[in-house]
């Protein structure tokens, strides 16, 4: 439980203190707790990395076995969609029993959850590549690990890439529930703020928690951006009247080969 730090308003300058006061917007608690604020976001950031990261892997082949076996995608996404309806707080008890009082639980309950998000867009993205595409690939001596890397994949990186930045941006919420185990990153300011009523505590580390997510969705904005520069060159192209579409070397790669593959 948060108390109002002694030390701090001990040392505080001027008539008025905004810890004494309890504001909302208090600098002096930002200056006092800085490597408190710093540790919490660390074990935030790395948190909800690590939630995404090994989510991104179990979904993946999720996401292929449901395309591959119509019998599996009924069950595969009915598992994952039941998965993200159990409550946090349920779910964390269904988790420590396995892995105690850890990191562990906070991350295995966050990559449960991120399934549903992943999985779907994964799958959709999958699905919305031409057959034409994949039967033209077939026929220029395509494998199917060739066919999955080097067609299907860069074609359905959109769809993806938008599951990936819905899944992140939840996760960076949802890490501050695992405040309940004592592995919430800002989680557990926010709770210790909210029992003692310290104003500046809960709206720095709420805060905090929103820039995280406006920054790695913006990461990932960038990382869609460079993953598929020929978005870029269609929309430029289709905007010029007789423009030629000419872009990068890069982007003119990525061209030929979607042309010569369609």
């Amino acid at each position: 439980m948060s108390t109002y730090p002694s030390t701090a308003l001990s040392q505080a300058a001027g008539p008025r203190n905004c810890l004494q006061a309890n504001d909302w917007i208090c600098g002096e608690y930002i200056r006092s707790r800085g490597q408190e604020l710093v540790d919490a976001t660390v074990q935030h950031v790395w948190i909800t990395a690590a939630s995404v990261a090994v989510g991104l892997l179990i979904a993946f082949p999720l996401a292929l076995l449901a395309r591959q076996r119509r019998g599996a995608a009924g069950p595969v996404l009915g598992l994952t969609t039941l998965l993200y309806t159990i409550p946090s707080l349920a779910m964390f008890a269904l988790l420590t029993p396995v892995f105690g009082v850890s990191a562990a639980v906070v991350v295995t309950g966050l990559v449960l959850y991120s399934l549903t998000i992943l999985v779907r867009n994964i799958l959709a993205g999958l699905q919305a590549v031409p057959e034409e595409v994949r039967e033209a690939a077939r026929g220029m001596g395509y494998g199917p690990l060739r066919l999955l890397f080097q067609v299907e994949l860069p074609l359905a990186l959109p769809a993806l890439m938008a599951g990936l930045r819905i899944a992140t941006v939840s996760t960076v919420a949802m890490t501050t529930i695992g405040a309940v185990v004592g592995f919430g990153g800002l989680g557990n300011l926010i709770d210790s703020g909210m029992q003692g009523f310290f104003k500046a505590e809960v709206l720095t580390a709420s805060v905090l928690c929103v820039l995280l997510a406006l920054v790695a969705d913006l990461l990932l904005v960038g990382l869609q951006r460079a993953l598929t520069p020929w978005t870029r060159a269609g929309r430029a192209g289709a905007g010029r009247p007789g423009a030629g579409g000419k872009g990068t070397g890069r982007t003119r790669r990525y061209g030929r080969e979607r042309k010569a593959v369609a």
